[in-house]
């Protein structure tokens, strides 16, 4: 059945058994395959498409969603997955919105939910969440930090707040692969909207040579950097490896 943007979905299509029924209903074993291949140690996909997942979330947003939140379980990582969409899509005031990611965030543990998770920001989020975001840049939890580092990088890349990005960069001290990948990223794209900026950055931050080589990378591999640029950056990296 069709509904109209502004109807909602009855309470029963918001149960548990009957969201997980959608999802098993619209699972693709190919597309499982291939998400599995991205997602080492991630045993529990159902292989169901983003994009299906993104209309659901926006049926429960509008919706009763606090009912969904409050009753959603975790057996699947497309119900993660969920989860975390809608807690982006829905409406609420600041301190109820922080108070919902506060709780999803020991949930995420893989880089695809945290990515997805790390939407753009309405602007009457943007301080809140930046001021919330800043202490777990100093987090124990891998994917924390990482929560920390990708919403940085899709929500503060800007004159106002880059050098309180570069500066929370700089601070990173997990080792964790996904976190210093996020770092890697982050930088790549702090690049793209100061290069001069973050060559200074580069060559004076206290980041690992493997971060710093792997933001170079990445920083070659965007289709926002020229060429002529990317052909310094290249020589840059590997003067840099035959220093080591």
């Amino acid at each position: 059945m069709t509904r109209r943007p502004h109807e909602q979905l009855p309470k029963e299509a918001l149960s548990a058994e009957s969201l997980r029924e959608r999802l098993v209903g619209a699972a693709d074993p190919a597309y499982r395959a291939f998400n599995a291949s991205l997602l080492p140690g991630v045993t529990d996909l159902l292989g169901v498409r983003i994009p299906v997942l993104r209309r659901m979330a926006r049926e429960i947003a509008r919706g009763d969603w606090r009912r969904y939140l409050a009753r959603a379980e975790d057996r699947y990582f497309e119900e993660r997955m969920l989860q975390g969409l809608v807690i982006g899509y829905v409406r609420c005031p600041a301190e109820e919105k922080l108070a919902l990611v506060a709780r999803f965030l020991p949930k995420i543990d893989n880089w695809a939910v945290c990515d997805i998770f790390c939407g753009k920001l309405r602007p009457e989020l943007r301080e809140p969440m930046r001021q919330f975001v800043e202490p777990l840049f100093g987090a124990e939890e891998e994917f924390t930090v990482r929560f920390a580092v990708v919403t940085g990088l899709v929500n503060y890349v800007d004159g106002e707040h880059l050098e309180w990005l570069l500066e929370r960069l700089a601070a990173v001290r997990h080792d964790g692969y996904y976190v210093r990948m996020g770092v890697a990223w982050a930088v790549s794209v702090c690049f793209v909207q100061a290069p001069q900026r973050v060559m200074e950055w580069l060559s004076e931050a206290p980041i690992d040579a493997w971060t710093r080589d792997k933001a170079l990378q990445k920083i070659v591999e965007s289709n926002r950097v020229d060429a002529t640029t990317k052909t310094a950056i290249r020589a840059m990296r590997k003067r840099l490896k035959g220093r080591e």
